[in-house]
């Protein structure tokens, strides 16, 4: 992966483009018992605020069933919320209907995980390129496939093959169709979820520097959903850490690596290799005891109190805030959710 692959963009006084208040999502399971029938809830997400600044990237990490890509989905609103806000250009659409959030779904798109299955084999590049442009009547016949074609020039794609299918590309190409797809209707927010996880080391930097190069051209708004850290830091503005349904930290990229607070994320970072054989060895992998709890049952207090190594009786009862630090240097765009934060001295970890 190229080093210069993204240019970092200045959106500390960027307007807002999503905003969630209190974010809630459960999901009706039923119970084991027998008798009784009771429904129990998976808590999906448990009270999620955060903000998504136009023109930035927004990376989103977590253990696999945190809830990164339920929020995704919250968020572009192919599921629906329990309680909370979400507004999208100043726009409460929490609770719109779906005649109603038509017109705004053209301005948030999704890039799915699996480009395998993300695409129907049986249908032509050219049909599933188009789809959005069938769906929202915009254009037909001459008019679809010149657009179709200028978008598939967009992503690195030859508008000759037009006519083929799924099954003749690679899973890179597969990827970029899905991209030309969410870029049919020119949409200001695109959510990526997990984008490259399924590509080559190689294929992966393809993507991500075509990423890159359409957020400088269309001025795009991303949400980014990873599982590497190395891949998140390279491509994102700010970082937002997710355990168990909850957002616990949330910095600049730089300010999140170098200065950890939280003790989950200390031992995320504590797993990313650092690229200088020197320091290669420097402050010891962190493994977590335990098992993430189950969502069913969440624990009570700090979520994360059963698996940390600085929980005290405080963070069995008590549940912190997602808050900015009280220390005198605390930086104002970095916000954790921990009783007895790391230090600097603890973390570790180097710029």
């Amino acid at each position: 992966m190229t080093a210069g692959a993204i240019s970092r963009v200045d959106t500390t006084n960027a307007e807002t483009l999503v905003e969630l208040v209190d974010v809630v999502k459960r999901f009706p399971v039923r119970s084991g018992r027998r008798f009784g029938r009771q429904r129990e809830h998976v808590h999906a997400l448990a009270g999620v605020s955060l903000t998504v600044r136009r023109g930035e990237t927004l990376g989103l990490v977590g253990e696999s069933g945190c809830g990164k890509s339920t929020l995704a989905r919250c968020i572009t609103r192919l599921h629906d919320i329990t309680s909370g806000m979400i507004s999208f250009d100043g726009q409460d659409i929490s609770a719109l209907s779906g005649r109603r959030l038509r017109p705004l779904r053209r301005k948030m798109q999704m890039v799915f995980q699996d480009p395998y299955g993300s695409l129907n084999p049986r249908r032509r590049v050219g049909s599933i390129i188009g789809d959005p442009f069938a769906n929202n009547g915009i254009a037909s016949g001459e008019e679809r496939k010149r657009r179709v074609q200028e978008l598939m020039r967009l992503v690195g794609l030859s508008p000759e093959h037009y006519n083929r299918f799924p099954a003749d590309f690679s899973g890179g190409q597969r990827q970029r169709i899905g991209l030309a797809r969410a870029l049919a209707l020119n949409p200001e927010l695109v959510v990526c979820d997990e984008p490259v996880s399924a590509l080559d080391v190689s294929i992966q930097a393809q993507i991500i520097n075509l990423l890159a190069e359409l957020q400088r051209k269309l001025g795009l708004t991303y949400i980014f959903i990873a599982h590497d850290l190395s891949v998140v830091r390279h491509v994102s503005d700010r970082i937002a850490v997710m355990y168990l349904g909850r957002i616990v930290e949330i910095a600049e990229t730089e300010d999140l690596f170098a200065h950890p607070r939280h003790p989950y994320t200390q031992a995320l970072l504590s797993a990313v290799p650092n690229p200088d054989p020197d320091q290669a060895d420097d402050g010891a992998r962190i493994v977590l005891s335990g098992d993430v709890p189950s969502p069913v049952h969440p624990p009570a207090g700090c979520r994360f109190h059963p698996r940390c190594p600085r929980a005290q009786e405080r963070c069995r009862i008590d549940d912190p805030e997602l808050t900015v630090g009280s220390e005198p240097d605390a930086v104002p765009t970095h916000a954790f959710a921990c009783h007895f934060p790391v230090s600097d001295s603890e973390s570790g970890r180097t710029a």
